[in-house]
């Protein structure tokens, strides 16, 4: 079963890599003045996310590092201040995979924080397993948690206004079917833990094009983003006798984390592009996204599903209530 979604997932990379060339050549990084804004990186405490990290630390930003390891969090957070220089950088725990973590995060970041202005949704899993929620792992780490996360801070970055969020998605949404009677359960067949991770990522697409509908005069964008197929630690649970044959294509193919965080930083800092907000970016422009992720009645079907399974149906769908509550 293992290897079987490590070769669905190679092919559909190498695909991808076929059909839009190999690691395109990406402008260089832009570095916006952060000075006096405030970010949330998830999944900051390695690979895209601790990229991202740095890049806004070194734009003058204070960064929250969200994740669910504290020592490498706070490793992370440690190397980050000593190679920037800025020392307001620091790690907060958040897993994911737990919804009562997210709300837990949410309240302590909104008694402790008074600004949010950038919020990129970053980390992402490609496992099976079921989360203590009762929904698959990659689903709820990929999508629900961070749809969650996304409501419970929505007032403090409309407060914060001009503010965005970055959700970073894959081209694996291209086969994504989401199933919206079964939401949050792993598909039924041999690649169910792939086809999982797939349907996250289109959700993730979607979520992003429907929150812009929903946030229309506000000041407050957001964007989809694929960082490209990246050499983080994707096959680190690879049977030892396939990786001499996967990682020798992995470092040949693939881009580094610094390379994978152009396109989240692109569209965390680059100015005009607010009329572009909801849209998904590739190679730090915007592309169009597979059919299904364009389909608006999908998209507003999946965020009333994904606000039920979080919860949010019981404070009205207020979040600022549910963070509140919370706390408590």
């Amino acid at each position: 079963m293992g290897w079987a979604l490590l070769g669905a997932g190679l092919l559909l990379a190498l695909y991808t890599l076929l059909r839009h060339g190999l690691r395109r050549a990406l402008p260089p990084p832009a570095r916006p003045a952060l000075r006096g804004r405030t970010a949330i990186v998830t999944g900051g405490s390695g690979g895209i996310g601790a990229a991202t990290a740095l890049e806004l630390a070194r734009g003058g930003a204070r960064v929250v590092l969200a994740a669910r390891s504290a020592p490498r969090g706070e490793a992370t957070a440690r190397r980050i201040r000593t190679e920037t220089g800025n020392p307001e950088v620091r790690f907060m725990y958040l897993d994911l995979a737990s919804l009562r973590s997210v709300r837990a995060f949410a309240s302590t970041f909104l008694r402790q924080e008074p600004h949010l202005h950038l919020l990129i949704n970053n980390a992402g899993v490609s496992a099976g397993g079921t989360t203590e929620d009762g929904f698959s792992l990659s689903f709820q780490v990929n999508h629900l948690g961070h749809f969650l996360l996304t409501q419970l801070l929505l007032e403090r970055l409309q407060s914060s206004a001009p503010s965005r969020v970055v959700i970073v998605a894959s081209s694996a949404h291209c086969a994504g079917r989401l199933r919206l009677d079964a939401l949050g359960h792993p598909p039924p067949g041999m690649f169910s833990t792939f086809q999982d991770y797939c349907d996250s990522k289109l959700a993730n697409v979607l979520h992003a094009r429907e929150l812009a509908t929903r946030l229309q005069g506000t000041q407050v964008t957001c964007y989809a983003v694929h960082p490209g197929f990246v050499d983080t630690e994707l096959f680190r649970h690879a049977p030892l006798w396939l990786k001499p044959l996967l990682l020798p294509l992995v470092r040949l193919l693939f881009r580094s984390a610094a390379e994978g965080a152009r396109t989240p930083l692109h569209c965390a800092g680059q100015e005009g592009i607010e009329p572009l907000s909801g849209r998904y970016f590739a190679d730090c422009r915007p592309q169009e996204p597979w059919p299904p992720a364009r389909d608006d009645r999908l998209a507003q079907a999946l965020w009333e599903a994904s606000e039920k399974l979080v919860g949010l149906g019981g404070t009205g769908g207020d979040p600022t209530a549910a963070a509140t509550e919370a706390g408590q």
